[in-house]
């Protein structure tokens, strides 16, 4: 495949570079705000600073605030990586973006598959979306540890599945964590997404105010509608200008995909770690991981990703529906998969919709998902550093 061969051999554009540093950076902080916060919730001031989480500010709580508004500017984020990726990145090209869509089908569809297994028909089955997601900022993270001893086709590769895996968990979440839908909110969300549009396609406005303004009210009108306020959003990524012609700083799109860059990764991020991962751990927390839930998180993350992304894509390629690069191998595929593993934020998101005012379940839900994650990052890691030929 001559267009997959040079997609491998080609220079990693600046965009790219600058994206994957600040994601092995961004997990790194991630990574300390995550200790800090188990450290504190389970330390004499712990009472106080899960309390400070949960106070009232405008009518809902810090938390409810940093998951609801904080994080729709974080899937703002995967929107515009994603359509960044869609314009001028691997999935740009059919036949480029096909062994990475077929991998990331696979590690959403069998974790699922093996959650569901050990779930279906109890109070957890609503779990089944929790091993589904990959978390971007921590699987590179994990992958920029390993410097040149990796090629770049395995970075671009890592990078297309997971920005493909966190669309499918939107869809997951837009399809399956709605309650109580409210139609008119979300006609006048619609209604505001296709004005911006419009602004796009027809007047061709390529300031961004107009673009934010309409993202804002979009957001209110969806928190209300009872569908996520986050998928906003991925919906404002989408209305913004993008030029794939132009140079990656001259589109709108590019513009604000820069500027969010730093607050996402230095700001937000860490905040959603410290506001969702002050867990409290008991005295049965052992007991809870034997759980139908927690083995179902565990083993979808730790074995469903690596199996489902390696198991698609090697049928992929025996059916000739695409090839692996040339400097890429099999076991590189299975480093990849296993890093796929690393859930993280977005299995911790999706934990707060699948058991809204059931803390012990949350509770257990999230400490399975540590676990998996610093499991599946320390193999993956392991694996790509000790049993893959450097590049």
């Amino acid at each position: 495949m001559n267009t997959q061969s040079s997609a491998s051999s080609r220079a990693l554009s600046h965009t790219f570079q600058r994206f994957f540093a600040s994601k092995k950076a961004g997990g790194i902080v991630l990574i300390a705000c995550m200790l800090l916060s188990l450290l504190l919730a389970n330390s004499p001031a712990g009472e106080s600073y899960l309390a400070f989480w949960h106070r009232d500010l405008a009518g809902m709580s810090v938390e409810h605030w940093i998951n609801d508004g904080l994080m729709a500017v974080f899937f703002l984020m995967v929107g515009l990586e994603l359509e960044r990726e869609l314009y001028n990145g691997e999935l740009s090209d059919f036949r480029n973006a096909l062994l990475p869509i077929v991998a990331a089908v696979g590690g959403i569809c069998v974790p699922a598959l093996l959650h569901f297994a050990l779930n279906a028909g109890t109070s957890t089955q609503r779990g089944i979306g929790i091993p589904m997601a990959t978390d971007i900022a921590f699987a590179l993270g994990v992958l920029a540890l390993l410097g040149s001893r990796v090629p770049a086709s395995l970075k671009i590769f890592l990078t297309a599945l997971a920005v493909i895996d966190d669309l499918g968990a939107i869809l997951v979440i837009a399809i399956f964590y709605t309650t109580g839908l409210q139609t008119g909110y979300l006609i006048g969300a619609l209604a505001v997404f296709a004005a911006l549009v419009c602004l796009n396609r027809f007047a061709r406005v390529m300031a961004l105010l107009p673009y934010l303004a309409g993202g804002a009210l979009m957001w209110f009108l969806m928190l209300k509608s009872g569908i996520h306020a986050s998928i906003a959003g991925v919906l404002l990524a989408f209305a913004i200008p993008y030029s794939a012609r132009q140079d990656d700083e001259e589109s709108p799109s590019h513009r604000l995909e820069h500027l969010l860059h730093a607050p996402t990764s230095f700001l937000i991020l860490p905040l959603f770690a410290l506001a969702n991962t002050g867990i409290v751990i008991g005295a049965n927390w052992a007991t809870e991981l034997a759980s139908s839930n927690s083995l179902g998180i565990f083993g979808g993350l730790v074995l469903g990703k690596p199996i489902g992304i390696v198991l698609f894509s090697f049928a992929a390629v025996a059916l000739g529906m695409c090839r692996l690069p040339p400097d890429l191998s099999w076991r590189h595929v299975l480093g990849a998969g296993m890093l796929g593993g690393i859930g993280f934020t977005m299995s911790i998101f999706i934990t707060n919709l699948a058991f809204p005012g059931l803390a012990d379940a949350i509770t257990a839900s999230k400490i399975a998902i540590l676990l998996a994650s610093l499991t599946a990052g320390a193999v993956g890691f392991l694996w790509l550093r000790f049993c893959v030929k450097a590049h």
